[in-house]
């Protein structure tokens, strides 16, 4: 009897938990829409688009070198980590005139890793501020125009967060000044969105083979 018990502790208890999880991942894991249809970015001379792409979407300011340190991290922490997938990139709103300082950060990421899909794009002050105010967050920007959130846009411009975030409640935006918010939050909330879009690709294929 001792061994029994210790065989069903051992071996299908690890299984029914595995199996228990899974099916929660796929009957409940989708990434809640916070915000409808947000505007495109205010591209200037740029091909950068939010359409069709799953974007971690972030807002430098006029002093981009005082974001470095948030940019590594995101860097480090998240793109290194997704940026394989066709479908995601990185986009970074900064004031127009930061051309240059903005070109160099993204030669210093370049040195970490391949940044082919970290985009800069420019707008002016009354632009970058309008556009920000369509995502209808619970965060301003700063006077410089910079925030240290990162947001979650899905192929369809809508605003993915959480909506009983344990320490939060409503979750718009990620810190990117703390590694351990993009580790235990943002890295998780991108997994559950990939796999959102990997199984509808798939229920779509299967549909299609019927």
């Amino acid at each position: 009897m001792k061994k029994t018990f210790v065989l069903v502790v051992l071996f299908v208890f690890p299984l029914v938990a595995y199996l228990f999880f899974a099916s929660g991942v796929n009957n409940f894991g989708k990434l809640p829409v916070l915000t409808e249809k947000i505007p495109d970015v205010p591209a200037m001379g740029q091909e950068v688009s939010l359409d069709g792409k799953i974007t971690i979407l972030g807002f430098m300011g006029a002093k981009v070198d005082s974001m470095k340190g948030n940019a590594f991290n995101l860097n480090q922490k998240i793109y290194k980590r997704f940026g394989e997938f066709t479908d995601f990139q990185v986009v970074m709103v900064v004031p127009k005139g930061k051309e240059a300082q903005a070109d160099a950060l993204k030669e210093e990421l370049g040195k970490l890793s391949n940044v082919d899909k970290w985009h800069f794009t420019f707008g002016e002050e009354e632009q970058i501020k309008a556009f920000f105010k369509q995502l209808k967050t619970n965060t301003d920007l700063d006077a410089d125009l910079s925030t240290p959130y990162a947001f979650i846009i899905d192929k369809d411009r809508n605003l993915r967060g959480r909506e009983d975030d344990e320490d939060e409640g409503l979750k718009y935006g990620f810190d990117t000044s703390s590694v351990a918010e993009l580790n235990n939050k943002m890295e998780d909330d991108v997994k559950i969105i990939l796999a959102e879009y990997r199984l509808a690709l798939k229920k779509n294929n299967a549909d299609r083979s019927k």
